[in-house]
């Protein structure tokens, strides 16, 4: 990739080497610290709550079992899995405002809004929103599961506008998907192949402030330990 934009640099495109300075800023900081925030995030929530992380674990050891380790090709069938992750990132979204700028004129709500108005949207506040979510402040992947297979359609397009940790719409974060994948492939063979001690009885759960990204003002300090019969000493 960076050789194709530094042909792109000194070929009649106007791509300068500030414009590929910032994009390799974006990819790094994006597909980094936000992936990184959100596992630690969604961690700690199963770790404060153990029947959680018994139940991930038990839908984890009976599809994947414990000769192997977890695949991408196992995700479809982990529906508890991409429900923690979609919850860890309902409750912590690696960047809690999403900033829009109106290419044009228009009226909202009966407020006339200017051309190249700034837009600060909460996802933070929105995906907390008791008006919306039942109990908003709790960690409850359950929420996410669909209640049948003939429902999920509905139920996604339901989701659109108010579980939003990737923004939405055409502007929405394009790498979304990878995101979802890697981090379900992280905590799953966390659970899967380790048991975790932590520091007292619980996770302090508490924000940092006046960053860009969400991240803990404690950071999580846990000794993994690993479980008997799993895939890892056949592998390493």
């Amino acid at each position: 990739m960076l050789d194709v934009l530094l042909e792109a640099c000194q070929a009649e495109y106007k791509i300068t080497r500030n414009h590929i300075k910032a994009l390799y800023v974006d990819l790094f900081v994006a597909s980094t610290d936000t992936s990184t925030n959100t596992i630690q995030w969604t961690i700690a929530e199963i770790f404060n709550n153990p029947k959680i992380l018994e139940r991930l674990r038990e839908e984890i050891d009976s599809v994947v079992e414990k000769t192997r380790l977890i695949q991408e090709t196992d995700l479809p069938n982990l529906p508890y899995l991409q429900a923690v992750v979609k919850e860890g990132l309902r409750l912590h979204p690696p960047v809690p405002l999403v900033l829009r700028s109106f290419q044009e004129g228009c009226k909202i709500g009966g407020f006339d809004v200017l051309e190249k108005t700034k837009l600060v949207v909460n996802s933070y506040a929105v995906m907390r929103d008791p008006d919306v979510w039942e109990y908003p402040e709790e960690f409850k992947p359950e929420r996410f599961l669909p209640s049948s297979r003939s429902y999920q359609e509905d139920e996604m397009k339901e989701e659109v506008l108010k579980y939003i940790p990737f923004g939405s719409g055409r502007r929405g974060c394009p790498g979304s998907n990878l995101a979802y994948l890697s981090v379900e492939i992280a905590i799953g063979v966390m659970v899967q192949c380790f048991d975790w001690k932590i520091e007292g009885d619980e996770v302090n759960m508490e924000e940092a402030r006046g960053t860009l990204t969400l991240t803990m003002a404690h950071p999580l300090k846990c000794i993994p330990l690993l479980r008997d019969l799993n895939p890892l000493p056949s592998i390493l």
